[in-house]
């Protein structure tokens, strides 16, 4: 898999340290499960985590905030989820995601948000952020918009490109407020995307940017 687009250094030892929002989190892991390079730096950091850890001097704790964390852990359930089948239907789903996905893309609920656009909600961060799937068929365009807030994209199948290149599967993108782009997913495929946007994106050609109210709309509820 040629995969040349990867989370930067900070984002995976966030992602190393547990730090980062559960959206981002999981396309990151995504990514990972896909890219031997950025497998091989998460080991990397992990171990330099674990070399920092070691270093460090005990610090003695507060007996009552002990004693409140250790009744806090009491109360949570210690049920043990059920394991995912090893009969998946679609092995091409990452396993981080099944969580969400019953068998397939094709089970999930989609909406469709122009004639080449579907997109099916997955959940909503405690940051607000939301994680979404979007499908674009065969040479279909997401319009040029910019975005109010951060865009991670995570290529789960197809692929697409825009200004800056070409995007294929296992690339990650991400992209800001200062980038306006038009997504075209390539014509001998579908493209499928794991996206987490924290504020709505901004259409800004004549006619999509019609579509900017209901977009404000949707995200907010």
């Amino acid at each position: 898999m040629n995969i040349r687009h990867h989370p930067s250094t900070e984002m995976l030892a966030a992602y190393a340290a547990g730090s980062l929002p559960l959206s981002s989190a999981l396309c990151i892991s995504a990514h990972v499960e896909m890219c031997e390079e950025c497998k091989a730096n998460m080991s990397r950091l992990e171990c330099l985590g674990a070399h920092v850890f070691n270093d460090l001097e005990p610090v003695g704790v507060d007996r009552d905030l002990k004693n409140s964390v250790f009744a806090e852990l009491g109360s949570v359930s210690t049920a043990i989820p059920s394991p995912i089948e090893s009969s998946y239907d679609d092995e091409e789903v990452p396993y981080c995601l099944r969580q969400f996905i019953p068998n397939s893309y094709d089970d999930l609920q989609w909406t469709r948000f122009s004639p080449s656009i579907r997109r099916s909600y997955l959940c909503t961060d405690g940051n607000g952020a939301q994680l979404a799937l979007v499908r674009i068929k065969p040479g279909g365009s997401a319009g040029y918009h910019t975005h109010t807030g951060d865009e991670v994209t995570m290529l789960l199948k197809g692929a697409f490109s825009d200004e800056s290149g070409l995007y294929q599967k296992g690339d990650f993108v991400l992209r800001d407020s200062q980038h306006t782009h038009r997504p075209v997913a390539t014509k001998n495929g579908e493209c499928i995307c794991l996206t987490v946007v924290d504020a709505p994106i901004q259409f800004t050609g004549f006619f999509t940017r019609w579509f900017n109210p209901l977009i404000r709309r949707g995200y907010s509820s």
